[in-house]
């Protein structure tokens, strides 16, 4: 093995020379004494990390300045979030103590440390808690919004330097990136950042893709300039007659949306026609922004058609995280539609900047959408009894939607996400409000509680001190805040009904002289398929359980097995990870003798040999195996990595395994026929299923084949390409009705 070489004197001066450029980064915020502040931290930081690197073998000092200049430089925070990025790792790793950052930087650092400290282990790799941490993560965001941006830089420069990091780890904390962090950093107004993250969690997810679709960018770019510099130099050109001072430029659109819009439309990425933007940034005075803005609209839809149903006006109501722009697409040359950003330097710096910028610009008068969203966090927050797990996916669903504006009877405004309900508004002005909700009148018009709110509308909420929450008011609620509500209240209610029903069972259990304890009431609800005791109690209460079918219970008992566990505790975990492990391995190979341990190939994904796999551990299913860009990998992850083992593929002797094939084309005569051919004959493959709908000469088929391997599948899947009339042929992971749940 060789030992690593180190030169200490030159990284002494790459040490001095990257401080040196953290220095420059932050003098725009820098005010008198901030400079000694800055290198007291510096040098607590060095010393505090003397004897620790960082797996690439670099010093682990690195990180702090790196994280500390992308606060300064990406994200425009000041001094003591500088100085804050410089230490957020000392009081965690070293001796250093709280009382030491206090005495020496005071107590806001102190504070903003120990919010750093607190959320480190969000997303510990041994904790069955990854939810529940990450509730308190959003606390210090409500507290101080610092903690979540110094964490974001943190995350951001983790990702940026993983590629040492052994492979599990790259999956897991892409995969917590791609479920929590960039999505938190959209709602911040960190648009740069959002899309470097899932860019970044995409090159270890879907590093394939990744790199195709990095290396078709690349091939075209010379292509895309010369467009960009056609399509830009008129619109420069009249700005400049009409006294307007911009900066016009492209940009081309991130790896992550091109391969969304891949998957979300069908489509090979040559059928990807809006590979970049068009941004004009306009030097305005603040009273000039807005007609400014529309001037430079006008001059571009001038030159080029519009598309009039792709207007989207954030200037005259900016979003929720203070973003404010106006878009268009119109047609340019070629026939190719294109993307305009229009927007002034200042909201510029606010959308590259995010949450920092906004407060820079903010009036101390003015309560933004920003600032109305953190008190809604505050008060989700509120809610101990809410589910964790539950409420990350709400909280997580809100934190991409676009907005709509309502105005209540009195004639305020309010910001919903797009497709809220009139229960929805409800709940947003109270939770008594929603609780006692039974209709809506918008726009003076009578409406149910499902219906769903346009842009503009005026809702007067109508209430009845007999209502109270219903469990479908779940199935058309969208926001966060009703759900969290809804379901606590639901709760509360099916705890108060169990009692009554637990009552009941007592007493019939008395008359069969069947013992009441615990054990007996776990049989009893596994005995009849009860997802638990709670279920079981409400059940008998509401009168949809037969007791009379107690005595088949009664008659089988002997035979009953102990009910499994809701919850998997760690030492099941860790007894099922020592099985996984050999003499000199730590990961499940797939195709050795099943006796040792029991694993199943999951159906959400149909993986077969070739394909990059995990090991999911489940309640009471053993090992599940996933792709890891199985469409659920993510959210396993993200919320489950302590539950996470590493698997591969064995050579093995020849095995078929199911995995469905999409195939698209012109609708003719005998093409069926044709198809079939190639699977059955000429690769001797068997099919499971076939479905094929035609519409105006148009077909499109899916079929369930049985594969050995990726390769087998690869050539099958080229083979099928070459059948006259086909034009695209892509493997999918399993039929759309599948859905995975946890378990």
């Amino acid at each position: 093995m060789n030992e690593l070489v180190i030169d200490l004197e030159a990284e002494k001066k790459e040490i001095l020379k990257r401080y040196r450029a953290l220095l420059k980064a932050c003098k725009p915020t820098m005010q008198k004494g901030d400079k000694r502040m800055i290198r007291q931290a510096f040098e607590l930081a060095l010393e505090s990390h003397k004897d620790m690197r960082r797996k690439s073998g670099e010093p682990y000092i690195y990180h702090p300045i790196a994280v500390a200049q992308i606060a300064a430089e990406e994200i425009g925070l000041g001094t003591t979030s500088i100085v804050c990025a410089l230490l957020h790792d000392v009081v965690e790793d070293t001796a250093v103590t709280l009382e030491e950052i206090e005495r020496e930087f005071g107590k806001k650092v102190a504070k903003i440390i120990d919010g750093l400290t607190k959320i480190s282990g969000v997303f510990d790799y041994n904790s069955s808690l990854q939810a529940e941490n990450f509730r308190k993560m959003l606390l210090t965001l409500a507290d101080d919004v610092r903690v979540i941006l110094i964490k974001l830089a943190d995350r951001l420069h983790n990702m940026r330097t993983m590629d040492h990091m052994p492979r599990d780890k790259q999956l897991k904390i892409s995969s917590e990136t791609i479920y929590l962090y960039a999505p938190l950093a959209h709602r911040l107004g960190l648009y740069a950042m959002k899309s470097e993250l899932e860019d970044l969690s995409m090159k270890y997810t879907e590093s394939e893709t990744y790199k195709f679709i990095a290396r078709k960018l690349n091939e075209k770019k010379a292509e895309r300039e010369l467009y960009i510099q056609a399509f830009v130099g008129p619109i420069r050109e009249i700005l400049i007659e009409q006294g307007l001072h911009a900066n016009v430029y492209g940009r081309p659109k991130s790896i992550h949306s091109i391969w969304n819009k891949m998957r979300k439309k069908g489509i090979p990425f040559e059928e990807v026609y809006d590979l970049f933007a068009i941004r004009i940034i306009l030097d305005s005075k603040p009273e000039h922004e807005k007609a400014d803005c529309w001037k430079a609209y006008s001059i571009v839809t001038d030159l080029y058609r519009p598309n009039p149903d792709r207007l989207r006006d954030w200037v005259s109501s900016p979003k929720a995280n203070g973003y404010e722009s106006l878009h268009t697409t119109v047609m340019g040359p070629k026939g190719q539609w294109v993307e305009v950003q229009i927007r002034t330097q200042r909201m510029n710096e606010i959308a590259e900047k995010g949450f920092a910028a906004h407060w820079k610009y903010k009036e101390s008068s003015s309560d933004s959408g920003l600032d109305q969203w953190i008190q809604k966090v505050r008060e989700l927050l509120k809610n101990p009894e809410s589910n964790a797990l539950d409420f990350l996916d709400d909280f997580k669903m809100n934190l991409f939607s676009d907005e709509i504006f309502i105005f209540t009877p009195k004639g305020a405004l309010m910001q919903l996400p797009l497709g809220a309900t009139a229960l929805d508004f409800a709940f947003e002005i109270h939770s008594d409000l929603g609780a006692k909700c039974i209709g809506a009148k918008v726009n003076h018009k009578l409406v149910p509680l499902s219906h769903q709110l346009q842009n503009g509308d005026q809702v007067e909420i109508i209430t009845s001190s007999k209502q109270s929450p219903k469990e479908d008011w779940l199935n058309f609620v969208v926001t966060a805040k009703a759900k969290a509500k809804i379901k606590s209240s639901l709760k509360e209610e099916k705890r108060r009904v169990a009692e009554e029903g637990k009552e009941i069972l007592e007493r019939k259990l008395k008359s069969l002289k069947i013992t009441y304890n615990t054990e007996n009431i776990h049989k009893i609800a596994n005995y009849f398929k009860f997802g638990s005791t709670l279920d079981l109690f409400y059940n008998i209460a509401k009168g949809s359980f037969d007791l009379k079918t107690l005595k088949e219970f009664q008659a089988s008992e002997k035979t009953v097995e102990n009910r499994t566990p809701e919850r998997i505790d760690s030492s099941q975990i860790e007894g099922i990870i020592n099985k996984v492990k050999t003499k000199d391995s730590d990961t499940l190979l797939i195709g050795e003798d099943m006796q040792v341990i029991d694993y199943k190939l999951s159906s959400c994904c149909n993986p077969i040999p070739g394909d990059d796999v995990f090991g999911f551990i489940t309640v009471n299913d053993g090992i599940k195996i996933h792709r890891t860009n199985c469409p659920n990998a993510t959210k396993l992850m993200a919320n489950y990595g302590y539950r996470v083992v590493k698997a591969k593929w064995t050579s093995q002797k020849e095995l078929a395994f199911l995995t469905g094939l999409r195939i698209t084309g012109i609708d003719e005569v005998g093409l069926i026929n044709k198809l079939t051919t190639v699977i059955s004959n000429d690769f001797k493959v068997n099919m499971r299923s076939i479905t094929v709908d035609s519409n105006e000469g148009i077909f499109e088929g899916s079929i369930m084949v049985y594969v050995n391997d990726t390769i087998h599948l690869e050539n099958l899947i080229k083979k099928l390409r070459q059948v006259k009339g086909v034009t695209s042929v892509t493997r999918f992971d399993s039929e759309p009705q599948k859905i995975f749940k946890a378990s």
